[in-house]
């Protein structure tokens, strides 16, 4: 396959350069032209939140390729820069400083942005590397820190900060950690396993602000309680980074709403979690926050660019790594489903769970057994297959 002749891809992320890669195996001769919005070439994001804060791995270690690879795939890449709009009628990407680049297929990869709700302006976030290393060297000084958000970023950040031993603080809305992505059941496991490494746990609290004065700093909270604090965490959630994308003719609707096989416009297509697509095996519209999404669906939609026409049709596979347990899953776990745990122990910290809804496995999960958890994985496979067949 050769496709169109000019490549630009917006996002110099992992999704970004998978695609660059798999344009280039599948034969591309053209120009390639990689927009970045930070100066440091692609790197790895989920050890952000663990080795990273840790200070267990230094930065070089989170790079993706050598600088020499990027030579041999002949990208044009501009570091430092941010697309600021997108024209699909004219097929041209304007950079922040004004610079137009025509396209003949464009590949979508920008990612997500932080939250940022007013109250919590002034906290640290925990996105790129540089986030990462501020609050490393914050927390080298902190004896105490309050992270708002007990999801992935927040839980594993939890963690981190205990392993260097600094006391932590744990505030979320909901009454237990990852009741959003795991619901009430493993959330209560998650919540014991935080307390007995230490962790001080704030559920179904609602932060109402940030203190900086001369007699008070922390966090304050709805009921009135001030939690005292050296660092804040806001580990909120996060966005799609579609703000440039404003009429630019695509569907943006918590992400770029693209079809099967990751279309969003005629030869523009999109990867990573800025994608909302239509999953085939799942019969769902779909965005997906995790590691190897990102690099399944930009080998996608990179091939899709150059004409294969492939619906893509993934079980999810994501994972947590919090002290020493390790937390997988695959597949779908929408809002409402039930999760029950089918194999081995809660109490042990070794056990399958499985994820249905009406009636229909749609995700399992493990918690310190890979191996079992690769074995469950074939009831998501049974019970979508047909769905995704029947789709196509």
């Amino acid at each position: 396959m050769r496709g169109p002749a000019r490549v630009v891809i917006v996002g110099a992320s992992a999704a970004g350069l998978t695609a660059a890669e798999t344009l280039r195996r599948e034969g591309h001769r053209g120009r390639i032209t990689m927009i970045g919005a930070e100066s440091h070439l692609p790197y790895d994001r989920p050890p952000l939140s663990k080795q990273i804060l840790a200070g267990d791995w230094e930065p070089e270690r989170l790079a993706l390729r050598d600088e020499s690879a990027y030579q041999q795939l002949d990208l044009d890449i501009r570091r430092g820069t941010a697309a600021a709009e997108l024209d699909v009628r004219t097929k041209t990407v304007t950079l922040r400083g004004g610079e137009a680049l025509g396209y003949d297929g464009l590949i979508i990869a920008t990612g997500v942005r932080p939250r940022r709700p007013a109250p919590l302006a002034n906290a640290h976030v925990l996105h790129t590397l540089d986030d990462a290393l501020a609050l490393r060297s914050e927390l080298k000084r902190a004896a105490r820190i309050v992270i708002i958000g007990a999801g992935f970023v927040g839980t594993e950040a939890a963690a981190a900060a205990r392993k260097l031993g600094v006391e932590v603080t744990l505030v979320d809305p909901c009454p237990v950690p990852m009741a959003r992505q795991f619901g009430e059941q493993i959330g209560k496991l998650v919540a014991a396993w935080h307390r007995d490494h230490g962790v001080d746990l704030r559920m179904n609290a609602e932060v109402v602000g940030l203190l900086d004065g001369a007699s008070e700093s922390g966090v304050e909270l709805a009921d009135g309680t001030v939690l005292e604090a050296d660092a804040v965490l806001a580990a909120v959630g996060a966005t799609p980074a579609t703000d440039w994308l404003s009429g630019s003719g695509l569907t943006v609707d918590d992400g770029v709403v693209c079809d099967a096989t990751c279309q969003a416009a005629p030869d523009v297509y999109a990867a990573g979690d800025v994608a909302k697509w239509f999953n085939p095996r799942f019969r769902a519209l779909m965005r997906v926050e995790h590691r190897m999404n990102a690099t399944e669906q930009a080998m996608a939609a990179a091939r899709n660019l150059l004409g294969a026409a492939r619906p893509f049709d993934p079980i999810p596979y994501f994972w947590t790594d919090q002290f020493d347990a390790k937390i997988q899953a695959h597949g779908h776990f929408p809002p409402g489903s039930d999760i029950t745990i089918t194999h081995g122990e809660a109490s042990e910290r070794k056990f399958i769970a499985t994820c249905t809804q009406n009636g229909r496995t749609t995700g399992v999960l493990g918690w310190n057994m890979p191996r079992q958890l690769r074995q469950a994985r074939a009831l998501v496979e049974e019970a979508t297959v047909h769905l995704g067949d029947h789709a196509r």
